[in-house]
């Protein structure tokens, strides 16, 4: 059945200005819509994303800040345990390199730079490294900073909020119901006490998911509520880009309408949120990326972990082509 007769995109959009929640079934409905609905559904989500956020970009940059070396099996990731990705192995990086990171975001004008390490967690030495690069970057440049740095202690969590890091990222990557098909190491509770930990240290929490690693659409909506319901301010949508050599190499890429989909649906349900369209975005996208900011208004500019990104001033020009505009850091 056609699920337009039943269900109005634009109504979608009322609701969500008002942040009305909505039903399961119409979350579900957004996932299942004809192809041919796009239009009408990227109109709507836009009309959510203009109303909160006009027509502003918000800019991020990663820095791999540790490289492999990590225990955890996730299936997604290659530098997890079980990959055989040839990824660079390097331990954490000087103050000098993440000074350097923070300058070349200012320079991608980025208005958040994202510091990532991998592992379970960070090491005593670790988080003193991160937090001695932070204060100077907090004194000398007019960036946010968001760290991910794996499992925290309420006591690191603290020491990280009082060194002047604003955000942190813990992403819950897929539904509680799926969780046990992508990683075993860890569980879903530790990663939703996590984002609890930031919160109460007083940094603003990130969390997100990567789309296409073998989820149902009825576990997409169930990411989107879970997300919701944790009240996460920064939402990273990630789409698979499956690494040779990772357990998930062989998974296809999310089809471009059922990506932008994806991203209406998250505008719909955590209206007010910052919806990053994220790692993958090249890949599973492709022409169609420009779409997708009608319904986020964040993205990560350059390159991401162990993958490549888009060349930074095709990033700078889509935004200017659509019309839209970067925004500037706000501390």
């Amino acid at each position: 059945m056609d699920q337009t007769t039943v269900f109005d995109w634009m109504d979608f959009a009322k609701k969500a200005i008002n942040k009305d929640m909505l039903t399961r079934e119409a979350a579900l409905s957004v996932l299942h819509a004809d192809d041919d609905e796009l239009l009408p559904l990227m109109h709507a989500a836009f009309q959510v994303r203009r109303h909160f956020f006009g027509k502003k970009v918000k800019l991020n940059m990663i820095l791999n800040a540790k490289s492999g070396l990590c225990p955890e099996d996730c299936g997604y990731c290659s530098q997890s345990i079980v990959s055989t990705a040839p990824v660079a192995k390097y331990t954490m990086l000087d103050k000098e390199t993440l000074l350097a990171g923070a300058r070349e975001a200012m320079n991608r004008k980025a208005g958040t730079y994202c510091i990532v390490a991998s592992g379970r967690g960070p090491t005593e030495k670790e988080l003193g490294q991160v937090i001695d690069a932070v204060k100077e970057i907090r004194e000398t440049m007019p960036l946010k900073i968001c760290a991910c740095l794996g499992i925290l202690s309420e006591e690191q969590a603290s020491r990280l909020q009082t060194a002047g890091v604003h955000r942190y990222n813990h992403n819950l990557n897929t539904s509680r119901s799926h969780y046990g098909e992508i990683t075993t190491t860890h569980s879903y509770d530790q990663r939703v006490e996590t984002v609890d930990t930031v919160k109460r240290a007083g940094m603003s929490p990130c969390s997100g998911v990567i789309i296409g690693m073998g989820e149902s659409d009825e576990e997409i909506v169930e990411m989107a509520y879970a997300l919701r319901e944790l009240d996460a301010d920064s939402i990273p949508v990630n789409f698979l880009n499956a690494i040779p050599g990772t357990p998930l190499e062989n998974n296809g890429r999310t089809p471009a309408i059922k990506a932008l989909k994806v991203l209406a649906l998250f505008r719909f349900l955590c209206p007010t949120k910052e919806i990053r369209v994220a790692g993958g975005r090249e890949v599973n996208l492709r022409s169609m990326q420009p779409f997708a900011l009608y319904a986020a208004n964040s993205l990560f500019v350059g390159d991401y972990l162990t993958t490549p990104g888009q060349e930074i001033t095709s990033d700078h020009q889509m935004i200017e082509d659509l019309g839209f505009e970067i925004e500037l850091c706000a501390l």
